[in-house]
């Protein structure tokens, strides 16, 4: 039997910090760090770190649905994102920080869709959700040493963290 992987792809700011939440659950093949949503072919971290590309920081999670449902993805995005900050993410600030949905086919249009009109409607923010859900366009690899950060350089990657903001986010606004 083969098995049917698809693909979720997800903004939430700096694509160090969205890797490890998707990384540790089965039935999740592979979280790769890039850049989707822009002009440029090929983009590197340096141009897209201009914010002048269009690209945002994302990572595409690689998955199994008999295992993990897209759904399951999608609840644990929306708990590592400020869904209101339309300027980016925590202390990283640039149009290439900001929070998208990418979705690959229309179900996954449909279940993103759902899910943030759940958020609005939840009560949870006073701002409004500014997340977006836009159709999947290239999605464009990191460099090799933005992938797996967390593995790579975990003092580093623990570091930004901390400094980020965005664990005491998450606590205060999701736990």
């Amino acid at each position: 039997m083969t098995q049917q992987l698809e693909k979720a792809t997800f903004a939430g700011g700096c694509f160090w910090c969205m890797v490890k939440p998707f990384d540790q659950w089965d039935g999740v093949h592979a979280v790769v760090s890039g850049y989707t949503g822009g002009s440029v072919v090929n983009p590197t971290y340096e141009d897209v770190k201009t914010g002048q590309t269009g690209h945002y920081e994302a990572v595409q999670i690689t998955y199994d649905p008999n295992i993990i449902s897209y759904q399951t993805i999608l609840d644990l995005y929306w708990i590592q994102i400020d869904p209101t900050d339309p300027y980016g993410q925590f202390h990283d600030r640039g149009p290439q920080y900001r929070t998208a949905i990418f979705y690959h086919n229309d179900e996954q249009r449909t279940v993103a869709e759902q899910s943030k009109q759940n958020i609005e409607e939840n009560g949870n923010f006073y701002k409004p959700i500014v997340t977006e859900v836009l159709e999947a366009t290239a999605f464009y690899p990191a460099e090799e040493y933005h992938q797996e950060f967390y593995k790579k350089n975990p003092n580093e990657y623990q570091e930004d963290r901390e400094k980020s903001g965005r664990d005491k986010f998450i606590e205060e606004n999701w736990v």
